[in-house]
């Protein structure tokens, strides 16, 4: 009898337990003591992770302190915890953003585990997007020197006339009667989305392109030759900053719409090519303003910085597997043997495009290239000489005096795949007005998830698209940033006394409607931006916006 009493004894203690668990979790204090628990031995676990993986380790308390200390010399008032930091010259645009666009003044970002750079890279990049997928329908364009480039429209997810209805009453309350960009019109504004530099659609990216075409953007994403599963029809590849193809593509998309608007927004290393097409074509540009998330500005020390293994190898097995698709047919032109046994980014990028100084032939069809096509491509038809002619050539910010549109730059102190905020060039914001950063203190490689929504948010009624459209804070302020801008911009065209703030510009015959603008580009050798020192993201003398003001206004370089 004591037996049986002691085996029904041990068989209820899980479930007494359980119990006594159930009851505990009631209690708030234990609750608490509970999640700090797991919390800290959740911590633990992920240090030894990174250092089996050699992965940076960024504290959340680093990441706070280095927030509290970035706030310091801001350059508006009223700003949250957690906000980014917003760097530019003062000019008129600046002030104008700062009153209109909440969104790059509040940031209430995750924090750990969701808010790890780590989890946030991988998950943007490779993870699987929740929700409806959107829809794509392909074009190929045949560009000048026989190749091929993918310009992928966006046709779904489509949208009710109750939903466009009601999205469009509660635009034109917050708007007080103006019409913004991205409103759903019979020409509504053309997006023309950048992904990165080895191509594909990561589910950063299809978020992007979900949100924007929801908010009534016509959407299309180009892709570089020969990724993303479009042909290679030509023995050259594109170079890390060639913006030969995106300026046909870009023309391309002018002529099916010729009257919208055509804004860009690059994700990570493909805003070398964007940078390279805005610096290049000048004020001729088709694009109205343009925005970078997790930008690489500095193309040359992006290679030449060691990336953590595993993301190394990771982006190097998604460049050598397109590699190989092509490597019989590229095998006589290029060094194909030698990328394949490359094991870094630099090695890779020179083995494709850099060949000794006895190699190069003053003849074209070294590329196998006909006298047309090479005349087209100008100093590219031949390969560079050595690592520094390559990026004489190739360097993103080599034309950046001649940029005459607005570019917001999306950057994190923690990105796991860019240099650190130490290097950026800050410079570069701080004296030219129109290039703008938002930096915040944690975001991970294109991540920038926000923290869960609070009670008092929930009870709010709510659609279900629009709560999903909230999670990615980079894609509301890119969004809101090109309405924002396009509001500015049309006050401009009425008014151009709020360019100046003093005197009326008289803008020559031609050259007011530049969005029609078909200029050719003028093939040069862009001067290289001078070097600066780094310097440190603390050190930064932020101009305030109450001092001696940028009179801002439009320069026609072309």
């Amino acid at each position: 009898m004591a037996s049986y009493l002691w085996n029904c004894l041990f068989c209820l203690l899980p479930s007494f337990f359980v119990f006594l668990l159930c009851l505990g979790l009631r209690w708030p204090r234990l609750c608490c003591w509970a999640k700090l628990a797991v919390r800290a031995a959740g911590w633990r676990l992920w240090v030894i992770i990174c250092l089996i993986l050699e992965l940076p380790l960024h504290s959340d308390e680093g990441t706070k302190a280095k927030e509290m200390q970035s706030t310091q010399p801001a350059m508006f008032s009223g700003r949250t915890s957690g906000g980014p930091r917003f760097i530019c010259k003062p000019t008129a645009l600046a002030r104008y953003l700062l009153q209109h666009c909440e969104s790059l003044t509040k940031a209430r970002l995750s924090d750990w585990p969701w808010g790890d750079p780590h989890l946030q890279t991988v998950s943007s990049q490779m993870c699987g997007e929740h929700g409806e997928s959107i829809q794509l329908t392909r074009d190929h364009l045949l560009l000048k020197d026989g190749g091929i480039v993918a310009l992928d429209w966006a046709v779904g997810p489509r949208l009710s006339e109750a939903t466009v209805k009601r999205r469009w009453e509660v635009k034109k309350e917050h708007q007080s009667g103006r019409k913004a960009l991205g409103c759903f019109t019979l020409t509504p504004p053309v997006l023309l989305l950048i992904p990165q530099f080895w191509g594909g659609m990561t589910p950063h990216l299809r978020l992007l392109c979900r949100q924007a075409t929801r908010q009534g953007f016509c959407v299309v994403v180009f892709h570089h030759r020969g990724t993303a599963g479009s042909p290679l029809t030509t023995t050259t590849l594109s170079e890390f900053g060639d913006p030969a193809d995106l300026e046909q593509a870009v023309a391309y998309v002018r002529s099916c719409h010729p009257s919208s608007v055509l804004v860009a927004v690059s994700e990570g290393s493909g805003s070398g090519v964007l940078l390279s097409y805005l610096g290049e074509r000048g004020s001729s540009t088709c694009l109205t303003a343009a925005a970078a998330i997790s930008p690489v500005l500095l193309g040359q020390l992006w290679f030449e910085s060691a990336l953590p293994p595993i993301y190394r190898w990771g982006v190097l097995f998604h460049r050598k597997m397109q590699l190989s698709r092509y490597a019989s047919s590229l095998r006589g032109k290029l060094d194909v043997d030698r990328a394949l046994s490359s094991s870094s980014l630099r090695d890779f990028e020179e083995a494709l495009f850099c060949s000794p100084t006895k190699n190069i032939s003053p003849s074209p069809s070294l590329r196998g290239l006909t006298p047309a096509a090479a005349w087209a491509l100008g100093e590219r038809a031949y390969p560079a000489q050595d690592w520094e002619s390559y990026w004489g050539r190739n360097e993103p910010l080599r034309d950046v005096d001649e940029v005459a549109v607005p570019v917001l730059c999306i950057c994190s102190s923690d990105d796991p795949l860019l240099p650190p905020a130490s290097k950026l060039p800050l410079s570069l914001f701080q004296s030219n007005p129109y290039f703008l950063l938002a930096l915040t203190g944690r975001g991970g490689h294109c991540g920038f998830t926000l923290e869960a929504r609070q009670q008092v948010d929930e009870e709010r009624p709510t659609n279900e698209e629009e709560e999903e459209d909230k999670g990615i804070w980079s894609h509301n302020a890119v969004l809101e940033y090109l309405r924002v801008v396009s509001d500015f911009l049309k006050e401009a065209e009425r008014d151009w006394k709020s360019w100046t703030g003093q005197t009326e510009v008289n803008i020559p015959k031609g050259q007011k409607n530049r969005l029609n603008s078909t200029a050719p580009p003028r093939r040069r050798r862009g001067a290289m931006m001078k070097r600066s020192r780094p310097q440190l993201a603390g050190q930064s003398s932020v101009d305030d916006l109450d001092g001696d003001s940028f009179t801002w206004k439009r320069s026609y370089t072309r």
